[in-house]
């Protein structure tokens, strides 16, 4: 070629394609999202296997909390019928033993004997009132006559024989409980409610 285009020398133009810096850039970007995708996933099957997983393993095979207890029993408690009731008065107001005990009767609670308390408990009691009993009544008929005098001691005696129990009534005695809350809190003893679930603290 001649002119202004001639070539001189023995060195020749290299033709070279322009380089695709666009591409190059692409194939990086890729490349560090496999690679953070891969590691992120690692990480997860790390985090899994160590303590990450700790509350799926544990709300699913249960060993972190103990299986779900199983409601109480209610107890076999004696009706008001079958419990025989001393009514004793231990304080200066007199006839009180007597209403009492009629009360009672009325709310189908056998009456025995009705009078003063003795010299262990005359003058003695400040509470509402003393239930006493053998040791058998401490959970069959002393709680349920506790329904109808809520505040009232309870009482055991090892020496005592026969199954009646005595209403010692005390100086802070008023009346019984009025007999819809009494017959509330009867049903409520024989059906208590369920345990609670020792799932409720996982």
């Amino acid at each position: 070629m001649g002119g202004k285009y001639r070539i001189k020398g023995n060195k020749y133009p290299r033709m070279r394609r322009p380089r695709r810096r666009g591409r190059l850039v692409g194939l990086v970007v890729a490349s560090a999202a496999v690679l953070g995708v891969g590691g992120w996933g690692a990480w997860q099957l790390v985090d899994v296997f160590t303590g990450g997983g700790r509350k799926a393993s544990a709300a699913g095979s249960g060993t972190e909390c103990g299986p779900e207890r199983a409601p109480r029993p209610a107890p076999t408690l004696p009706e008001p019928r079958a419990i025989t009731v001393n009514v004793f008065n231990a304080t200066t107001r007199s006839g009180l033993a007597k209403k009492t005990a009629d009360e009672l009767k009325k709310r189908g609670f056998k009456i025995g004997d009705v009078g003063n308390a003795t010299k262990q408990y005359d003058k003695k009691v400040k509470g509402p009132g003393v239930l006493l009993g053998p040791a058998s009544a401490l959970d069959t008929s002393l709680p349920v006559l506790g329904t109808q005098l809520p505040g009232a001691e309870r009482r055991s005696e090892a020496a005592r024989k026969g199954a009646a129990v005595d209403l010692v009534i005390g100086d802070g005695f008023k009346e019984l409980a009025k007999k819809p809350d009494a017959d509330r809190a009867l049903t409520k003893l024989a059906r208590p409610e369920p345990a609670p679930s020792s799932k409720k603290d996982c």
